[in-house]
């Protein structure tokens, strides 16, 4: 991993933090890591990933994917678009990520698949709640606690190697810059829903979420897609969405109402 990262945190230390922490929709979680060093794991990965993967010169399609990110970000309570770094991959991959640190990355293949500004801002939606759960410590703390784990804290500040690329999967980037390590079942299902409710939080359409699903598994027919890999059945995301879906269009209803009105 590109630049030191200094851990600091010994095994004592990371006892004294032990605690459960409550995920957005409730559920439990055990968070051992402090916020600064998972923003400097992601802040790292995603340094690698622009050494790795050449960033998009197309302006339009930046402009577009900044502008969709913008509006999320500015929904978001105490949070500020320019404190989010947000970036579009050359890359035909039909995926996107968001790491701790704020930091967003979509590459070019999912503007293919998602194919207006509220399918877009579904999956961007999804990716920021991954953050805004700590899906990523709940991650890395359960990794710690096994033997793989310690190797992983104990190599993150040096060169790359297979463990570095796992430590990445555990962040959420994994497909390009190393091993396919998605998030779980469960911490995919929270982000739809919590997702849903940010996107719709900024006065995007949450029905187009459907859509971008159907598009999705559509696309995945062909061949495997590392946004679906790991996640629920379409139709079990499909039918969560839609239960979910009163609230949500009330959120965007309301949204619309004080401006947030969405013209990327």
């Amino acid at each position: 991993m590109r630049g030191s990262i200094r851990f600091t945190s010994s095994l004592l230390t990371l006892a004294l933090l032990w605690g459960c922490a409550t995920s957005p929709l409730g559920r439990n979680q055990l968070i051992l890591f402090p916020t600064a060093e998972m923003d400097q794991m992601g802040a790292a990965a995603f340094q690698e990933m622009q050494e790795q993967t050449s960033a998009s010169t197309d302006r339009q399609n930046n402009r577009y994917v900044q502008c969709v990110s913008h509006h999320i970000i500015q929904a978001l309570p105490g949070e500020r678009p320019d404190d989010w770094e947000v970036l579009v991959f050359d890359d035909g991959a039909v995926n996107a990520f968001a790491l701790p640190g704020r930091k967003i990355g979509v590459y070019t293949g999912l503007l293919d698949v998602a194919e207006n500004q509220d399918q877009l801002a579904t999956v961007i939606g999804h990716e920021v709640a991954h953050v805004l759960a700590n899906h990523s410590n709940e991650r890395v703390s359960q990794a710690y606690l096994s033997q793989s784990g310690l190797q992983l804290i104990q190599i993150a500040a040096g060169g790359s190697s297979p463990a570095q690329q796992q430590l990445y999967g555990l962040l959420g980037l994994g497909l390009q810059v190393g091993v396919l390590l998605p998030f779980g079942r469960t911490q995919e299902s929270e982000a739809d829903l919590v997702g849903l409710d940010l996107m719709a939080n900024a006065g995007f359409d949450p029905r187009q979420s459907v859509n971008l699903w159907q598009n999705m598994s559509k696309q995945g027919g062909q061949r495997p897609l590392a946004f679906l890999s790991t996640h629920p059945s379409s139709t079990t995301r499909i039918s969560n969405l839609n239960a979910r879906m009163s609230a949500a269009m009330q959120r965007s209803s309301a949204a619309r109402s004080v401006g947030r009105n969405p013209d990327c």
